[in-house]
């Protein structure tokens, strides 16, 4: 077959391919649950979380009320479900207004009435809800140290629900006895929807123990106030057993798995042969950016484990234990780390993203990367080994025009990673 002209064209169009298979406007009507006698009110929690309002009020036949809360400029006008604005990744205090809104919203419902709730990646920062005499200043120093820690988002979604009033299924619980069908777009590896936004609809069995385990494990040097309040038993997220939700229902909307399929299926159109490793890959950013190239130099050298061409796809969510004081995401981290070592492989490219459009906290969802990345960086006085150590994968990408920037997308379904060896 001739070979891609453009690869990072290509790549780009994957990355298309993932997102479209994952827009509320396509996936949502085939999950929508059947009209109540009563009212329906919408709530919603999530970086995608006003697209999916847009698509619910377009879709559903009937009157609806509600609030939805995502990031700051990604919000879009909907004509009866309110759209808030607040911050991620770190809470603040338009978040914990928005709490309150959604909280209110689904008091003194009744049994005849229904919840929906639009859940997706984003929405444990987007709702704060300090428990007991927990402040907004406790969240926000558990978020910034979780962040920082290199601890996978299960971990750090076990933590927050027991320190909120929101999260671990406490807003479907005051919605009792109104039941709840929860529409959730997964950013989570493995598709467990009760960590998703750490589950303000969705009840799991993780316990303050779990979450006391999950600390010490990871050497979260979290407040003094956080820790008692954990330890002393009053932080019990509540149980799927709890007969407030017994009605209750939760349908995967969107995965990284049917946006790696949808993108593998484009590739194939141009006559390049796709692979996914896995959807659910996890662990420190820049080792596992060491094992796609390794995977890559392989099939460059080999042609094993896969024969090019050849378009490597994987999704997930890497982790970065921050170490210095650089800027930059998990997806520049692992592009970066990946660069160092396909360094002079002219025949790969590669491009790793955030499907929701935002990597870290800049405003790119990622970057690319090719065998000659180091080799420019190198031109342009930049160290890749000093960048990385200094977790300043965005200054590297920045400086060679490399970044990746969509805008907000809509959606989220974690990181999408796409490798083209030809």
């Amino acid at each position: 077959m001739p070979a891609i002209a453009d690869p990072r064209a290509f790549l780009e169009g994957l990355f298309d391919a993932a997102v479209a298979a994952a827009d509320p406007d396509r996936v949502l009507a085939s999950c929508l649950p059947g009209k109540p006698k009563g009212r329906t009110v919408v709530i919603g929690a999530g970086k995608g979380a006003a697209q999916m309002a847009r698509a619910f009020e377009r879709q559903w036949d009937g009157p609806v009320s509600g609030v939805a809360v995502t990031r700051y400029g990604y919000a879009l006008q909907c004509d009866r479900i309110e759209v808030l604005e607040a911050a991620h990744p770190v809470p603040d205090e338009n978040g914990l207004a928005a709490s309150a809104r959604l909280m209110s919203a689904v008091r003194a419902l009744t049994e005849d009435d229904l919840v929906v709730a639009l859940i997706c990646g984003g929405g444990s920062s987007l709702l704060p809800a300090p428990a007991g005499d927990l402040t907004l200043a406790d969240e926000v120093a558990v978020n910034r140290i979780l962040l920082a820690s290199g601890a996978p988002i299960s971990a750090m979604n076990a933590i927050r629900k027991q320190i909120s009033r929101i999260k671990g299924g406490r807003l479907a619980a005051l919605a009792y006895p109104a039941r709840v069908v929860s529409l959730v777009v997964s950013d989570i590896p493995g598709d467990n929807l009760a960590l998703v936004a750490s589950g303000p609809t969705i009840a799991d069995t993780t316990s303050r123990l779990d979450a006391i385990r999950l600390i010490d494990h990871y050497r979260l040097d979290l407040p003094d106030a956080v820790i008692r309040y954990i330890s002393h038993g009053n932080g019990d997220a509540l149980l799927p057993t709890d007969a407030r939700f017994a009605g209750n229902e939760a349908r995967l909307v969107a995965s990284a798995s049917t946006s790696l399929e949808a993108a593998a299926e484009t590739a194939r159109r141009f006559g390049v042969e796709a692979v996914i490793l896995s959807d659910a890959i996890e662990g420190e950013a820049s080792e596992v950016g060491g094992v796609h190239a390794a995977i890559a130099a392989e099939v460059v050298r080999r042609n094993r484990p896969f024969r090019k061409p050849v378009v490597i796809l994987s999704g997930g969510e890497t982790t970065v234990s921050v170490r210095g004081n650089g800027k930059g995401g998990r997806n520049g981290e692992f592009l970066l780390s990946l660069a160092r070592r396909i360094d002079g492989l002219a025949s790969v490219s590669a491009l790793a993203a955030d499907t929701d459009g935002i990597d870290g906290s800049e405003d790119n969802a990622g970057a690319f990367a090719d065998g000659t990345t180091v080799t420019r960086l190198l031109e342009k006085q930049r160290d890749p080994a000093k960048l990385l150590a200094n977790n300043d994968s965005w200054s590297a990408f920045n400086a060679l025009g490399d970044l990746f920037v969509p805008g907000p997308t809509g959606t989220n379904v974690n990181d999408f990673r796409a490798i083209l060896i030809q």
